[in-house]
Formats: C-alpha cells, structure tokens, sequence
C-alpha cells in the first residue's frame, strides 16, 4: 500500500544540525515534503561525524546522521559570502518552510533571519529552534540535551531517592522540541493567510510534556521527587524482579489489583484493611510490593507476563533495545525501513511511529551525501551551469 502524503508539494529548506532540527523536518519528509538539506560546504551537518561507527563518520555519514535524515536532499551553501546569501534568498522564494537551529541572533548577524526571509516570501514558516527560545535572560546561552534536561528539572525527578538526578537514557529534550516543532510547522501550513515565524524552545518543549510532575507543583503545591521506578499515582505498579529479570506490572484500576491478589495467591490482602484502596496501597507501598515481588520472583518475567495480560492485569518484561526492535509488536508495524548507501552498505532507520490510512509513512530516498543534490537543486531554481560553476568557485557552494 502506498502510504498517504499530507505534506506533498510543501517545500521545507532544513538548514539544522545535530538532531532537535534534523528530527523535526524527519517527520516533515516522512509526511510527504520535500525537504532540502542545507549544509555547510566541507563539513555539513556535524552529525555527519558522529555515531558508534567510525569507519561511517570517517566517511561523513555517522549513525547519528542516518536515523534522522532519510528521504532528504542535500546542497551545501556558505551563509558567510554574500554570493551564498543572496542563493539562500532565492531559494526562499519557492519554499515553504524553512528551520533552523542556530544560536538566536546568528541568521540576523548573516542578514539573512526571519525579516529579511519573511520579506523576500510572506508565505514563509520560518522556525527557529534553540535550547532556550529567541527570548528571555538565557536566549543567548548555548545549550545541548543534558543541560536542557537538567534545567528543566527532568533529571531531578529520574531515578530514585538514591540514584537521583539521572539523564534519560536517549536525548529526549532533542526529540521532544523536534516534535514540537514539526507540530507547529504542520498547524502553521493550515493556517490563511500562511506565513509566521516560530520559536520553539527546548526548556519550554520538555517542560510541556512533564504533566503531571510540572501541574502537581502548580495545582497542589506538592514538591515531584524522583520515584525510580515507582508509579506515584497508584499501586501496585512498578518494576517487579521475576527469576530471570524484571517485569512491570500497572494495576491501577481497583478491579485489576483484585484480580492481580487472586491470581499471585494473595487473596488474603484483599481482607487486610491496609490494601483496600488506592490510598491505603500509596500509604502501605512497601509491604504491599514486597509480598507481591516475593511471588513474582518465583517464575521467568515471560510466564508471568501472558498470565497477567489474560486476566485483565497489565503486564510487560522490560526489554533491552534490541529485544523491543525484534519484538514481532514492532516488527509487525512496518516501522524499521532499510536503505542502501552509495557505496552499496545497508542501513535500517526507524520511520516515525505513526500509521495514516493502515500504513506507516516512509520515504525511498536514503540519507544524503554531503552536497550529493546541489547542482541539481539549483538547476530546479533556475540557474545555468555557468552560474552554479561561479558560485562554486566564490566558496558559495
């Protein structure tokens, strides 16, 4: 089945780097845009440099450039001439969105930021992504995932009383303000007239997704505490070590904790006062978490597992990632996509988590070499072999 393309047509000029960026205008190519890759001539994107294979970013095209970068184009462009500016402009002219992750303040020092873009096309989405947001005391101050993780109070609230702070273990301040911005890139398509600049701010992003810790401290003025992996709002639910590794169980409804006491031959602590409500289990966590681990410590994580999941009791082992990759849940989604590199080497990324229409997005092209569509690109927008040859040897290209 050929999978639905909302964003065909539209136009996206990525001028990113590294991943926040890169991860937004991924979901953007997998929704059927054209996404152009903007890269500096030489080195590109430094993500070209990174990743757990040296023999790849020896080459410039390291793992942590391949897993966001699929079904892009690629031209390289120096900002620093003028002759690469006034190409920028042009190529602003037929786009529809353009993002970039500079430090606020460095494309207006080019001349080219969002008035000067704005100018040459109103219609322009120009989306701005930085650690902090185009404003305020910390809008100039470089950032990277484990500072955005740290000021926003992730890491205080991850692990457990012992263990805490702790950094998740994948960049998710990156991911999330990526998402973030793909969402307002895509609500700002719809709007009419179409054009605006948007800010979106790492911090503010995550900040956005911490719920319930963020509302609890708002609302009811309860301080979030790391819980490791404990779920404050209920018990039992938590990671449970079964005979060959750990288990997590999440009874929260009254009928499932019920369920869950019969089954593990607990019925008796349904009579016991200190269990018999969601509070009283809150209060009471420990002893009830230890006389249900006891139990659950007897069998492999995988009997239990399906038993739990029958009667109602949600269940699930916690599985390395290469487990979850393999698990025939993930492997039936068509959510692994495969790519051959130039040099003929097979790649797998994963696509964007999402199904339209029964199936999941995706793109054909693999990722980008290194300035691989810049004549090409160029050529589209008009300009002849003579031009791009001068560009070329003015250093604008």
């Amino acid at each position: 089945m050929e999978p639905t393309r909302p964003l065909a047509g539209i136009r996206v000029l990525d001028l990113t780097n590294v991943l926040a960026g890169p991860f937004a205008c991924h979901q953007l190519a997998h929704l059927g845009a054209e996404v152009i890759k903007v890269e500096v001539p030489g080195t590109g994107d430094l993500a070209r440099q990174l990743g757990q294979d040296e023999a790849l970013s020896a080459r410039g095209m390291g793992i942590s450039f391949l897993a966001p970068n699929a079904g892009k184009r690629s031209i390289t462009l120096n900002l620093k001439v003028s002759e690469g500016r006034s190409l920028l402009e042009r190529l602003v002219e037929g786009a529809d969105v353009l993002v970039e992750n500079f430090r606020p303040g460095v494309m207006d020092r080019l001349g080219v930021g969002p008035d000067r873009l704005r100018a040459v096309n109103p219609r322009l989405i120009y989306c701005a992504i930085s650690g902090f947001g185009q404003s305020g005391p910390l809008a100039d101050r470089p950032a990277y995932d484990q500072i955005v993780q740290g000021m926003s109070g992730a890491m205080a609230i991850t692990g457990d009383a012992e263990s805490a702070p702790q950094r998740a273990g994948w960049p998710v301040s990156d991911t999330v303000g990526g998402l973030t911005a793909a969402m307002a890139i895509t609500a700002a398509l719809n709007a009419r007239p179409r054009g605006c600049v948007i800010d979106v701010s790492m911090l503010d992003s995550l900040l956005a997704t911490m719920g319930w810790a963020v509302s609890n401290w708002l609302i009811g003025g309860v301080r979030p505490v790391p819980a490791g992996n404990e779920n404050l709002t209920s018990a039992p639910s938590a990671a449970y070590t079964c005979a060959d590794g750990p288990l997590n169980v999440a009874a929260n409804k009254q009928e499932q904790w019920e369920a869950l006491a019969r089954h593990l031959g607990l019925a008796d602590m349904l009579e016991d006062p200190r269990f018999a409500t969601r509070l009283n289990r809150k209060t009471n966590r420990d002893d009830l978490n230890a006389r249900i681990g006891a139990v659950l410590a007897t069998r492999p994580a995988a009997a239990w597992e399906a038993e739990l999941n029958a009667i109602g009791v949600p269940a699930g082992r916690v599985l390395t990632v290469e487990d979850a990759l393999a698990h025939p849940q993930v492997q039936g989604r068509d959510q692994i996509a495969e790519y051959q590199l130039d040099d003929g080497r097979p790649v797998r990324a994963f696509r964007t988590g999402l199904h339209i229409d029964g199936c999941a997005p995706h793109v054909d092209a693999p990722p980008p070499e290194l300035g691989a569509d810049t004549d090409a690109v160029l050529t589209e927008v008009g300009l002849s072999p003579d031009e791009i040859a001068a560009l070329r040897k003015a250093g604008a290209i």
